[in-house]
């Protein structure tokens, strides 16, 4: 006999509306952004070991102590950021759970996004418990970039209705497939950049990677380089008005791009001030949004959006509808 789930049972009684969910979905994908921020205020005001372990601030204490000072408060307000992305994960588990019909796709995706903020959460422990390693650090971040990936595929999947029944050509495919494989190299040597700079996250010496720091950050910036130059050619080739969608979208990617290079330029030649990289952090986590929709447009059938899914075909073969009585 199959088991009956709380949320399947919630389901049978209730319904939310395809409105709740987009607001969910929005959610969720501005609170993963803002964890993006947190780590970095974490780091750049050296509170990483503001409370010096994990799960619990100190030893004998769940929140920071006054003897632990600000660096504690910092840190401990970057952990409940987390509840709050724990509460938007949630309602977008809840609301794609109980629409009508039920979309499966939906519901693993939300579901993919509960498994990987616990996944970032263990990682963040590891790293406390770590005392800032370099390299757990870098893969921490690359950990919230993953579930940035989920959330943005989630929001797209809810709110993006179809543009246009054509295809680009091969060419602008494999564009934006080489553009995101970019971006992905390029914010995994931002890591590289980062984990060999002064901002070990606390004020103590912790140890920093081996690499020499002007090197991979002239290695990052060629990346980056590489990256707007196959959004230029990208954009270039969806010059055609049926693309028009896309190639604003790419447009607005090489915006983003560029303005994230100014400001990696400006905090390289000014002594990486604080401020600037948690701003280069977050824009990091817009480049990568940027990068996954450009792909999605790009390549409408590679994801489709929810209003897609039940829309009848236009052929010589009656459409039947999914079942809306589906369950786990």
């Amino acid at each position: 006999m199959p088991i009956t789930t709380p949320l399947e049972l919630l389901a049978r009684r209730y319904t939310l509306s395809p409105r709740t969910l987009r607001w969910a979905t929005t959610a969720a994908l501005i609170v993963s952004i803002l964890i993006v921020l947190g780590g970095g205020v974490v780091r750049v005001t050296g509170s990483g070991l503001g409370c010096p372990t994990w799960p619990t601030c100190e030893t004998t204490s769940l929140t920071p102590t006054p003897a632990l000072g600000i660096h504690a408060v910092i840190e401990f307000s970057n952990r409940m950021l987390t509840a709050v992305l724990c509460v938007a994960v949630a309602w977008v588990i809840i609301a794609a759970r109980l629409q009508k019909p039920r979309n499966r796709t939906i519901t693993r995706l939300a579901w993919s996004q509960f498994w990987l903020v616990v996944a970032n959460a263990l990682i963040g422990g590891v790293t406390v418990l770590t005392s800032l390693n370099a390299y757990i650090v870098a893969f921490h971040f690359l950990a919230a970039m993953a579930l940035l990936t989920t959330t943005a595929l989630t929001w797209h999947r809810v709110h993006e209705a179809p543009s246009r029944r054509s295809q680009p050509t091969a060419v602008a495919r494999i564009l934006s497939y080489l553009l995101v494989a970019c971006t992905i190299i390029l914010i995994t040597v931002g890591t590289l950049v980062s984990g060999s700079g002064p901002h070990s996250g606390d004020s103590a010496d912790v140890p920093r990677m081996t690499f020499v720091w002007a090197d991979v950050t002239i290695l990052h910036g060629v990346i980056g380089t590489l990256t707007l130059a196959l959004a230029i050619a990208l954009a270039f080739t969806l010059r055609a008005s049926e693309f028009r969608l896309a190639r604003h979208r790419t447009i607005a990617f090489i915006v983003v791009v560029v303005a994230q290079a100014a400001v990696g330029v400006v905090q390289s030649i000014t002594g990486l001030p604080e401020a600037l990289v948690a701003v280069h952090l977050v824009g990091a986590a817009l480049v990568w949004v940027g990068a996954l929709r450009v792909l999605l447009d790009v390549n409408p059938g590679l994801f489709p959006s929810v209003h897609t899914e039940h829309t009848p075909l236009t052929t010589s073969k009656q459409f039947t509808p999914v079942n809306p009585r589906i369950t786990l």
